[in-house]
């Protein structure tokens, strides 16, 4: 198992980001490594971010100003190689679609639901963990 995993949060408000590093903590579950969280509030820095690699997984927020979450997780898979999983925060539960549109890996309603959070990131991580091991 490596040593941590890298999870990107991107939200252009800071309170948002925050609830997704507390709900997180600094482990998702215990057959998953800690988790280190590269914070962005803009699409450039996002885009900045996985062209560096590194990043495990994203949590996206799909009512962020000017660029939401799912038009950017949608412009990522088109355009980032070997594009990491991404979870996307979503207004309400019909929303969906919306996510299934922009391509996430997994959606989950906000405001944050912790056990939610954690139990759709873990689960992403396994995977992109384990592809990564092969």
């Amino acid at each position: 198992m490596q040593a941590t995993a890298t999870v990107l949060v991107y939200s252009d408000d800071a309170n948002t980001r925050e609830q997704v590093r507390m709900a997180v903590g600094r482990r998702p579950a215990a057959d998953v490594p800690p988790v280190e969280f590269v914070e962005c509030a803009t699409l450039p820095a996002v885009i900045a971010a996985l062209d560096q690699g590194g990043i495990d997984a994203c949590v996206l927020d799909g009512e962020a100003v000017p660029a939401g979450g799912m038009g950017v997780c949608r412009q990522i898979k088109d355009e980032i190689f070997h594009c990491p999983p991404a979870l996307v925060l979503i207004g309400r539960p019909q929303d969906a679609w919306l996510a299934t549109w922009s391509r996430a890996d997994a959606a989950v309603t906000h405001p944050v639901d912790p056990v939610a959070l954690v139990g759709a990131l873990a689960g992403l991580l396994r995977g992109r963990l384990h592809l990564d091991a092969a």
